[in-house]
């Protein structure tokens, strides 16, 4: 009898989370036999362990998300070259002896949602927010040659600004505006990034990471102007199939 294969995502108040519905239709509509996926809320990432070794469960792999990407490198027996660039993790492949893998499928689902809608003129970009998912952001628009500058509530280097210096300027020149921050997500769907979103203007493109609701105030503040806008979903179906295809190669 084949063995029941147990995957799952590592996070903190995932319940909300897009990879569960994703995954258990996948199975559903695949006719993937023998496999499960389910949330694994820890309040606290040295929870992470105990839960790989200390139950009698065969698990594949997992995906991570906030507050975790980085925090859980610690606990991996090697990672990829890429996720090793970038500082931060969201998936993890358990081999066959037991070594857990880390990778980072956010440059593949993020790259590839991207590039239909980028135009010549988007040279410069925004990135807003500094956490695990802004490093993989970064790292794919150094591979596109587009320069960026975070913007976060705490610089704490020269390439980063406040929000308060993002200046008429700096939003005209920075064509390419990624929300990396969880600001806007459900519920609190009235708030937005501080930008000033007056010198918005249709060369513009706004891409959000959140994907519920679908179209955050962020964006529809874009689409009010023209500006070209997309949010985080089609992002993250792309990264769940990368990971599925990491577990199983």
């Amino acid at each position: 009898m084949k063995m029941h294969k147990k995957f799952g995502l590592i996070g903190k108040n995932i319940s909300y989370s897009f990879s569960q519905g994703y995954f258990t239709d996948k199975f559903k509509k695949e006719k993937i036999e023998n496999v499960s996926y389910q949330n694994f809320d820890l309040p606290e990432i040295f929870e992470f362990p105990f839960l790989v070794y200390h139950k009698e469960e065969e698990f594949g792999g997992f995906n991570v998300t906030i507050p975790y990407k980085e925090s859980i490198i610690k606990y991996l027996s090697d990672i990829d070259d890429e996720a090793k660039e970038i500082g931060a993790v969201n998936t993890i492949k358990i081999t066959e002896d037991n070594q857990l893998i880390g990778y980072n499928t956010d440059i593949y689902g993020f790259e590839n949602s991207l590039k239909p809608q980028l135009k010549d003129h988007h040279k410069k970009a925004l990135i807003l927010g500094t956490g695990g998912a802004s490093k993989a952001i970064a790292f794919v628009l150094k591979k596109l040659e587009i320069a960026f500058v975070f913007v976060s509530r705490n610089p704490s280097n020269e390439n980063e600004l406040s929000y308060k210096e993002v200046t008429k300027e700096i939003m005209e020149s920075h064509t390419l505006i990624i929300n990396c921050s969880p600001v806007g997500t459900h519920p609190n769907i009235q708030d937005c990034p501080s930008i000033p979103y007056e010198h918005l203007s249709d060369k513009h493109y706004l891409f959000d990471l959140i994907y519920n609701p679908s179209q955050t105030k962020f964006l529809t503040n874009g689409k009010n102007v023209g500006a070209s806008i997309k949010n985080g979903h089609e992002m993250l179906e792309l990264q769940a199939e990368k990971s599925w295809e990491i577990w199983n190669k």
